[in-house]
């Protein structure tokens, strides 16, 4: 309960990561702005009892981040209710499996629009807000292969490194209004977008080459990232953490 009654957006909640760091904070007492593509009865059942089972309130926010005015749209929502912004996790990503000459100039735009132009839009508005309030947590979800290149991953790799170096610029210009800004880097973690993406084969090679021969859990993310948003983290900024298993 180290961020009890704490307000905290984050992105790409529907599905994988994004939803179990939804639930992890619902359990530790934080209020989400829980933020996705659009709505499903799935998702809309979820949220609720979520809700009513830890007593705090979750807010969906629905919004398609190749959309920049959905975006805005979006964040002039969040702000009109006039609440303090603790958290901002970047957490809504895509990824693309193709070789580098195989990918159009169309697919890289696509994906660096979602992994990184959309992040970077959000951050710049809800940073402003944290500014005013005293101060606050961003941490964006970047990727091993942001920096471990993967054949196939150019268009993906890229975008996740790009993050990762924004993430440092950002912990060094925020630092003075006491905003931490962190990235986690992910390794092979057992979620969808990871069996519709990865053939078998890739898997069992990645992870056979982690310390701990075993895929990620979902919510084994969500701790780190509960980490980086509580004050146990509080003189951490500026920095990636690589969630992966001991990845060699």
């Amino acid at each position: 309960m180290l961020l009890k009654g704490k307000n905290v957006i984050v992105t790409g909640c529907n599905r994988g990561i994004g939803k179990a760091i939804l639930k992890t904070f619902a359990e530790n007492g934080v209020n989400v702005w829980a933020c996705a593509r659009k709505n499903s009865d799935e998702f809309d059942s979820f949220v609720k009892e979520l809700a009513e089972k830890n007593n705090v309130e979750i807010r969906p926010v629905f919004f398609d981040l190749t959309d920049n005015e959905e975006i805005k749209s979006a964040i002039k929502t969040i702000s009109s209710q006039k609440i303090n912004i603790d958290v901002l996790v970047n957490n809504a990503g895509i990824v693309l499996n193709a070789l580098f000459q195989m990918t159009p100039i169309a697919k890289f735009n696509e994906v660096f629009q979602v992994n990184f132009f959309a992040p970077v839009l959000l951050t710049q508005y809800i940073s402003k807000l944290m500014i005013k309030s005293g101060g606050g947590s961003i941490i964006n979800i970047a990727s091993t292969a942001g920096s471990d290149p993967e054949r196939g991953y150019a268009a993906y790799g890229a975008s996740k490194a790009a993050i990762i170096s924004v993430t440092k610029i950002m912990a060094i210009e925020l630092g003075e209004h006491l905003i931490r800004v962190n990235a986690i880097a992910p390794g092979i973690t057992d979620t969808a977008m990871v069996a519709d993406n990865m053939p078998e084969t890739t898997v069992k090679e990645t992870i056979d080459s982690t310390m701990l021969k075993r895929m990620g859990e979902p919510s084994e993310i969500a701790d780190v990232v509960f980490f980086l948003a509580s004050d146990l983290s509080s003189y951490v900024t500026g920095q990636v953490l690589r969630v992966d298993g001991g990845l060699y």
